[in-house]
């Protein structure tokens, strides 16, 4: 492509690179240069633009964006993903309904690596997202890119992107309450947890801390998912929750993560049923790490005790105001030296 500055009688067939005011008409950039913008322009007195042509072999933007775009998602439908016709070099990826972002992270880097006139920009993987929500969204910078760096960029990253739709569709919470406790608090936020997914709350019940009673439960839940919000922290892999689920049969793969807030989490499994032992935190609506292993259960994956290990680059999250014990102490103006 070549781009630079021209006489207005040379630029017929050129593409504006800047925005003209030309008298009363404004020619905005991106277009293609037609015999009444460059009457418009030379009745308005100006004699040179900056324009950009494309050269043997080059590919306009936004058929480049197109093209990157089906490689990236050959069936969007089958991807869970919807694709915005090309606007300046750029197709928006959004998702269709509910799920997390499965992606083929090497593949996006060599995508990226190619041509830094070809872009993709996505959320991070296995990021949670509703219905309407960006994905991803291809950019060509310039106004054309050679078309064999697009069908190179097209060849390294050919479905490297998709959605993992929400696969159960509801789930059991259960309670544990102890004396002077805060009985069903957070209730609520689960709720929400769930609706954000698309899921409903088959049942609450609310049980002693005890883990015979929550064995029981366990064993009697209705919904397709297991969480249990203790009401007292699970501060041990063998402390009352871990302990019910294996008194009802089932097992635990991992107790505690490097997330914080949302430490105090394990997973385990019921029969074919996820178990998530859900972190004191989760009360709030606060992101936290339990919503990461949510999204991600609820979506149908297996999430193992070394996905868990993996989630503490980038798992210090935001401060929330309901934290009983803060990381740090607020600190305090030392007091006035006593008077002589």
């Amino acid at each position: 492509m070549k781009f630079g500055p021209v006489p207005v009688a040379e630029a017929e067939g050129a593409i504006l690179a800047h925005s003209v005011q030309a008298g009363t008409r404004k020619i905005r950039k991106g277009l293609w240069l037609e015999a009444d913008h460059i009457a418009a322009l030379q009745a308005a007195g100006l004699t040179e633009v900056i324009v950009a042509r494309l050269d043997p072999g080059d590919l306009h933007e936004d058929a480049a964006a197109d093209r990157l775009a089906a490689a990236l998602v050959p069936d969007p439908a089958a991807a869970g993903v919807t694709l915005s016709k090309a606007f300046t070099g750029r197709v928006n990826i959004k998702a269709a309904l509910p799920g997390v972002v499965e992606m083929d992270a090497a593949a996006l880097k060599a995508f990226n690596a190619v041509n830094p006139m070809i872009t993709l920009a996505t959320v991070p993987e296995w990021q949670q997202v509703a219905a309407g929500n960006m994905v991803g969204t291809v950019k060509v910078i310039s106004y054309a890119v050679p078309e064999v760096d697009v069908d190179r960029a097209c060849a390294v990253a050919r479905q490297a992107l998709r959605l993992r739709p929400v696969t159960i569709k509801n789930a059991t919470l259960i309670i544990t309450e102890i004396p002077g406790g805060v009985g069903d608090k957070g209730r609520a936020a689960i709720e929400g947890r769930l609706a954000a997914l698309g899921m409903t709350l088959a049942e609450c019940l609310r049980v002693p801390h005890d883990t015979e009673a929550l064995g029981a439960a366990i064993r009697s839940a209705r919904g397709e998912m297991v969480m249990i919000l203790t009401g007292s922290a699970t501060s041990d892999p063998y402390d009352v929750a871990p302990q019910a689920v294996r008194h009802a049969g089932g097992s635990v793969s991992r107790f505690g993560m490097p997330v914080d807030p949302g430490n105090l989490l394990f997973i385990g499994g019921y029969l074919n049923k996820p178990v998530i032992g859900l972190p004191g935190c989760a009360r709030s609506p606060a992101l936290n790490g339990a919503d990461w292993v949510l999204s991600r259960v609820a979506c149908g994956l297996e999430v193992s005790a070394a996905d868990i290990a993996a989630m503490g680059v980038g798992g210090l999250l935001k401060e929330i105001p309901t934290r009983p014990m803060p990381r740090e102490r607020s600190r305090r103006k030392p007091a006035p030296p006593p008077e002589a």
